[in-house]
């Protein structure tokens, strides 16, 4: 995946978003299911004129199945003469041929060296919650999962600020061969609004399978009383998964933003962003 697009092709960064109820997730599958990544390259051929050739995508996260997005960014490479003949118009067009649960808000050149998923130094999500007796808000039935138990804002803080900081994430998420769960929680906090709705506000310099939501389970533990406000701290510190640690419903979650170093730090940021981490005092023995 490179960090350039080849010669006679320009890179394009796509700033977007959707709502994920009705997809199977961002990436492409086999089976002809509905997806985010391939309704967006869809569009792009057909406004392109492009028949055949699809340009394809690179995300700077991938979403699950229900999940949704404020601020999600991809960016995809086009031939030179191809974006200067559509670049004025690409936008308007994108938006009469998309769906209408998938926008693209902005379509620009990438600076040199931009790559949406590489060049990332931190993700924010958003996941929404309310343990409101008579449930949730019809209107936001899709995006605020409804918990059945009284919530303590309070000792989920307290059990929040115990999982900050660079660690190995093993314990939240769902493994996945040759890859590392060590991630850099940076904020994980959580505020009731005047309409009783919690939102968790969770941001990393990148995220493993599944964490985003196995933190958020056993948040929801340690709220309702069945579980001490160091319980989750004791789970990451076990370094493997538990079965009480139960990954919630997808339609709380959104992608709410993605931050990016200024223009003359991004191939620094590639390079650290490829390296496989370990933590400080980890060896061979």
């Amino acid at each position: 995946m490179s960090d350039e697009a080849e010669p006679g092709y320009v890179r394009v960064r796509l700033d977007l978003s959707y709502d994920g109820s009705e997809f199977s997730g961002w990436a492409k599958q086999a089976g002809g299911r509905r997806t985010v990544q391939g309704e967006i390259e869809d569009a792009l051929r057909t406004v392109t004129r492009s028949k055949d050739t699809t340009y394809e995508l690179t995300v700077a996260g991938r979403t699950d199945a229900g999940v949704h997005a404020r601020g999600q960014v991809a960016h995809v490479d086009l031939p030179a003469e191809l974006w200067d003949e559509h670049r004025e118009k690409l936008l308007k067009r994108l938006a009469g041929r998309l769906p209408k649960d998938v926008r693209v808000w902005a379509v620009r050149e990438a600076p040199s060296g931009f790559n949406a998923r590489f060049s990332a130094v931190w993700r924010r999500y958003a996941y929404r919650v309310t343990d409101n007796p008579g449930g949730v808000d019809p209107l936001l039935r899709s995006h605020v999962l409804w918990h059945d138990w009284p919530l303590d804002v309070d000792a989920m803080n307290e059990a929040a600020e115990r999982l900050l900081g660079e660690r190995d994430f093993a314990a939240y998420c769902k493994k996945r061969e040759g890859a590392t769960t060590i991630r850099t929680l940076q904020q994980l906090s959580l505020e009731r609004g005047s309409d009783g709705v919690i939102t968790a506000t969770v941001r990393a310099d990148a995220f493993c399978h599944n964490m985003v939501r196995s933190l958020i389970g056993a948040l929801l533990f340690v709220g309702d009383g069945h579980r001490a406000a160091d319980w989750p701290g004791k789970v990451l510190a076990a370094g493997v998964r538990d079965s009480a640690v139960h990954v919630v419903r997808p339609h709380g979650l959104t992608l709410e933003e993605v931050g990016y170093p200024a223009d003359e730090l991004l191939a620094a940021r590639n390079k650290e962003a490829r390296n496989r981490r370990t933590l400080p005092g980890a060896g061979c023995c």
